[in-house]
This record gives structure tokens, C-alpha cells and sequence, in this order.
């Protein structure tokens, strides 16, 4: 089928690592190569798999307190460039840019720092830049990437993984989209109803 897409390159960045592992397993066994940041760039090489650091591909280190590790073109434009568009493909090229087929990715628990009683600076690190980026993203992209938002989504990706291999279709997708907007959505009302609420 035409519509089935190929995962060859996933790029991991979560927070939630609980019940990850055995999606990195089946997507290990099925050839797929790692990229990843920090924490959970350890926590897959702790389970025996190679792991590409994102500074590798950007040149750069993690930057302001972590405040800036994946906002690079070389990611985003790996995870935006459309793969049937040949203008896309050149540039992806020419700038070295490599495809990103999958997005793994959490978001920083706001709505359990905010409850636990932290501090406002605590609170303002624990709003996402990076993460709700790449669901943004992924999901603009549904055409071409899989972009799983949150570890709710850890299992679905796994069911489909283990029923055809690293390939989706374009329905399943859209439905990741779906589910990705939804989860950007619901995050940055969780936000907004914060700063009502203190301001």
C-alpha cells in the first residue's frame, strides 16, 4: 500500500519512562535506530540499545539549563519535511537534515506540579517548549510520521507495531494526530487556567 510508512528513525524524549521498554524492544527488534536527549538517552542504552545523542545531529550541547535541547532545525526540519515533496528533499540534503519517521514524546507534568503546591518558579520550568513542539509537529506531519504524545499512546503504538511491523498506515496516522492535539490542547488550557487563576 502506498499510504504504509516505514519507521526507521525514532526520536525518544519523555519524561514517563514507566512502560516504555517494551515498545523500545519491538521497535529495536524491527531495525528502528534511536535518537534521543539526556535522561532518556541513558535509560535506552541502560536497556542495551544504541542511542544517537540529539547533540550528535544538532552540534549543539543542552543549553540554558535544559531550557533548549531538541529546538534545532536539523530536528524539526527532519520531523516537518514532507518526503514526496522533492524541494523538501533537497534542502533535507543539503543541510544535512535527517528524516524522522517517529516521535516519542511527554510533556512535563504542569497539572501535578502545580497541585503538589510548588513554588511559581517551579511551576513556569514545568511548562514544555521542546515536547509540545514536537507533538505539534509530528502531528502537522501526520503524512509522513507517527508522532506518539504521551504514554497513553505507549501500548496503541506497540499493538500496531507487533500486528505489521515498524509500518504504519495513514488512518492510524491521523489518528495519532488526533490524539496529539488533543493532548497539546488539554495542556495548554491547563496552563492558561493557571495563569487566570494567580494572576
Amino acid at each position: 500500500m502506498a499510504e504504509m510508512k516505514k519507521i526507521k528513525t525514532a526520536l525518544v524524549s519523555v519524561f514517563h519512562k514507566d512502560g516504555l521498554d517494551e515498545l523500545l524492544k519491538k521497535l529495536n527488534e524491527e531495525g528502528v535506530k534511536f535518537l534521543s536527549t539526556g535522561g532518556t538517552q541513558a535509560f535506552i542504552e541502560s536497556l542495551g540499545y544504541e542511542c544517537q545523542a540529539v547533540e550528535d545531529v544538532t552540534t549543539y550541547p543542552s543549553i540554558l539549563g535544559g531550557r533548549v535541547k531538541t529546538l534545532h532545525p536539523k530536528i524539526f526540519g527532519g520531523i516537518l519535511g514532507r518526503r514526496a515533496l522533492e524541494s523538501d528533499q533537497q534542502q533535507m540534503a543539503q543541510y544535512e537534515i535527517p528524516e524522522i519517521d517517529l516521535v516519542i514524546v511527554d510533556l512535563y507534568p504542569f497539572e501535578q506540579t502545580v497541585a503538589s503546591g510548588a513554588s511559581e518558579a517551579d511551576i513556569i520550568e514545568k511548562i514544555d517548549i521542546g515536547g509540545i513542539s514536537l507533538i505539534r509537529a509530528g502531528a502537522k506531519n501526520f503524512n509522513d510520521v507517527v508522532i506518539v504524545p504521551s504514554k497513553a499512546e505507549y501500548g496503541m503504538l506497540l499493538d500496531i507495531v507487533n500486528a505489521q511491523g515498524a509500518a504504519t498506515t495513514l488512518e492510524q496516522r491521523r489518528e495519532f494526530a488526533t490524539r496529539a492535539f488533543g493532548v497539546s490542547s488539554h495542556y495548554d488550557t491547563a496552563i492558561n487556567g493557571w495563569f487566570v487563576a494567580t494572576k
